[in-house]
């Protein structure tokens, strides 16, 4: 499109042009023509300078404004607005085109909304950021027409800077069903507590979710209302999320690698441990010992972890177990309960690291988290036609049966073992959590 300031001539300006070039050419073969081109040409001119006219007579014609959040979830939906206020006297067609950042890739987003006089419109749309990090947004154009055959454009000159934290909107989604006992809504299964060792702390109303066996039938009679008996689980245990920032976690799962999906699962479980009157804490190791936040429960501690995994990125080298033991030896005195965030692909991998696992296992409860690939998994339970194919699927095969090996060579071993589906990590984490409470385990 021809450009003049903020003048744009659209497609229907030019294609109309075109048929008027044509129309003329025709009027020298069939001269009874000429006349009404004439007609026809002056109309289209005239046709052009009143949209011209209306779109221009207007100094400020529409008020752009965003509204976005003040940071992103990263993996999650993020819910985006773009406000549009026309002060023309008449409905406008608009087409916004939004300077996304670049992490995001979309070259063309755009989106085509009609405006009416005096009424907010709002286009709506969700950002989806699979990186940690800076967000950096452009201007917002709004290229406004009425007759169709110039547009006016209207740029917020507002570049905006959004930080990209681990995934915040799954923080609150566990946090109110933990809060309210009801994270089976979310998938967590319900754990049968062992043993009766728990201490009478108050009566209280019932709550979905509450186990039956509790409710106070004397209090119900009294006062009309199901109340259920509550009882204090043992408080205060340490509970790490240890995090591996080798390279093994720069495998990528839709989108996000497995070092993302690590830190939202650590995230959420901490924040589900502190709730639950447990102290939270994190490391995170590679070569060497990188992040470290003591275990507590204090008003601040999930902001400090935030911050802390906000920056955390993968090293290009293998991580080296033997630190993380010292580490542990050095500096977690108390008996601990300890969620590892790892991932070994091959047995030799394991078969590296595992006497430190075993070491690290004796002073405390260990946790391995290593993830499923699904999508060898899906290629190895795929008909196979060709011989490629079947090559593949054989190898595709073996690589997911020595996965299944890692995970029973683990439990072998005395480790607590969790062999999760990605998307799945934060729910089977929290499961285990609560599994290994409700056993007196911790």
């Amino acid at each position: 499109m021809r450009k003049i300031k903020n003048l744009y001539f659209t497609e229907r300006f030019f294609y109309s042009l075109l048929a008027i070039v044509v129309l003329f050419i025709m009027a020298f073969i069939f001269p009874v023509l000429f006349i009404p081109v004439q007609i026809i040409l002056a109309l289209f001119i005239l046709v052009t300078l009143a949209d011209i006219f209306l779109l221009f007579n207007r100094k400020s014609g529409i008020k752009i404004s965003r509204n976005y959040p003040e940071k992103l979830s990263n993996g999650d939906g993020n819910d985006c607005q773009i406000t549009l206020l026309s002060h023309y006297p008449h409905r406008l067609d608009v087409k916004v085109l939004e300077e996304l950042p670049v992490q995001f890739q979309y070259r063309d987003f755009c989106g085509n909304i009609r405006l009416w006089p005096q009424k907010p419109t709002v286009l709506s749309f969700q950002l989806r950021p699979t990186e940690r990090g800076e967000y950096h947004f452009g201007h917002c154009n709004v290229l406004a027409k009425y007759l169709g055959f110039v547009q006016r454009r209207f740029i917020l000159r507002s570049p905006l800077m959004l930080p990209c934290y681990p995934s915040f909107i799954q923080l609150k989604k566990y946090s109110l069903l933990a809060t309210t006992n009801r994270l089976d809504e979310a998938g967590v299964k319900k754990i049968r507590r062992i043993g009766n060792t728990l201490e009478f702390e108050r009566i209280r109303e019932y709550n979905r979710g509450d186990d039956f066996r509790f409710i106070n039938w004397k209090a119900t009679a009294k006062i009309k209302k199901i109340m259920v008996n509550q009882y204090e689980d043992e408080k205060s245990q340490p509970i790490y999320a240890i995090i591996d920032l080798g390279r093994a976690m720069r495998m990528p799962f839709k989108g996000l690698t497995l070092l993302d999906y690590a830190i939202n699962a650590a995230l959420v479980l901490s924040n589900v441990a502190i709730i639950k009157q447990d102290r939270a804490g994190l490391l995170t190791f590679s070569k060497t010992i990188g992040q470290h936040i003591q275990p507590s429960r204090r008003s601040h501690q999930m902001r400090l972890i935030s911050e802390s995994l906000y920056h955390i990125k993968t090293k290009f080298t293998e991580s080296e177990f033997g630190r993380l033991y010292t580490c542990a030896q050095h500096h977690i005195n108390q008996r601990a309960l300890l969620f590892l965030y790892t991932n070994f692909e091959t047995m030799d991998a394991l078969y590296r690291q595992l006497p430190y696992l075993k070491l690290l296992n004796k002073s405390h409860i260990v946790v391995v988290v290593i993830f499923k690939n699904t999508e060898l998994g899906r290629l190895a339970n795929t008909r196979a036609h060709k011989t490629r194919e079947i090559y593949n699927q054989i190898i595709a095969e073996r690589l997911v049966y020595d996965k299944q090996l890692i995970a029973q060579k683990l439990n072998a071993s005395g480790l607590q073992t969790i062999l999760t589906e990605p998307e799945n990590l934060t729910v089977n984490s929290i499961n285990k959590y609560l599994e290994l409470k409700a056993r007196g385990m911790i």
